[in-house]
């Protein structure tokens, strides 16, 4: 079933993490590789920061491998955009990460990426990657084993725990994304719950063309190809999985299964 293969869902080309997609069957078998990929993968770079499990008394910047606490301005701009901008020592870059005063980093299994922001009152635990030009805005959580790409956002009060947001990829606002893949320039519309775990006891299985596949999984969330677009206060059921360029209109509740490319879902 070559249409269930993450190459299907996602253009990889030019995602750095692609390899956690390898010599998956199903696009879902990812999700089972998540921790063993960090474990291999991530370079930590916030030992120097000596902060953990409590808010930072004081703004910080990682630039050129280096944790900084002071001699340096930030000028502001939309991270997601590229625009970010800070000056240090009188030169200004767009490639130094932001820790902002009252954020929270939970251990020291955490990469933080050039022109990444982490505002105030959001927690990240590790392992995770947060990539470049990436938001993780206030009062976000990120549990850990999560692998955020370039241009994301992680919003408020949004909650991520062992998923994947590929590039461009946004839940900006009330989101909970539980053992899921995001793909290319999707968005979740403000409210929307990718729900990971069933009722009733049992692994996640899914219907697709009539044949139900067991994934094997308890906890399984969503699938979202590229380019998917979810409305507010909708909600995938677990075992979702939507081919590109599918939308779910508002309040909509997906009901387990894979869906077409294209497809339009709900009203």
């Amino acid at each position: 079933m070559d249409f269930l293969k993450p190459d299907a869902f996602f253009d990889l080309a030019s995602f750095v993490h692609r390899d956690v997609f390898a010599g998956c069957e199903y696009v879902w078998d990812t999700l089972g590789k998540i921790s063993g990929y960090l474990r291999e993968r991530l370079e930590s770079n916030v030992a120097d920061v000596k902060c953990f499990r409590r808010p930072l008394p004081k703004t910080v910047v990682i630039w050129r491998g280096k944790t900084l606490d002071s001699g340096f301005e930030i000028l502001g701009g939309d991270a997601a955009k590229g625009e970010l901008r800070v000056r240090i020592d009188g030169e200004e870059t767009g490639e130094a990460a932001v820790l902002w005063e009252g954020s929270v980093l939970w251990d020291e299994a955490i990469f933080i990426a050039p022109g990444a922001v982490v505002e105030p009152g959001a927690l990240v635990k590790g392992p995770s990657i947060i990539g470049p030009r990436t938001e993780v805005r206030q009062g976000a959580y990120m549990r850990g084993n999560c692998i955020v790409g370039a241009g994301c956002i992680v919003g408020h009060t949004t909650e991520i725990k062992s998923s994947i947001m590929l590039d461009g990829a946004k839940a900006g606002h009330f989101a909970y994304i539980g053992d899921s893949v995001m793909g290319q320039g999707t968005n979740l519309g403000a409210g929307t719950k990718l729900a990971n775990l069933k009722i009733k006891e049992g692994t996640v299985r899914v219907m697709v063309h009539g044949t139900l596949i067991d994934t094997h999984r308890r906890k399984f969330g969503a699938i979202l190809g590229d380019h998917v677009e979810t409305g507010c206060n909708s909600v995938t059921n677990p075992g979702t999985v939507l081919g590109r360029n599918c939308q779910v209109l508002p309040l909509t509740s997906v009901r387990t299964g894979y869906y077409e490319p294209n497809s339009v879902i709900g009203g």
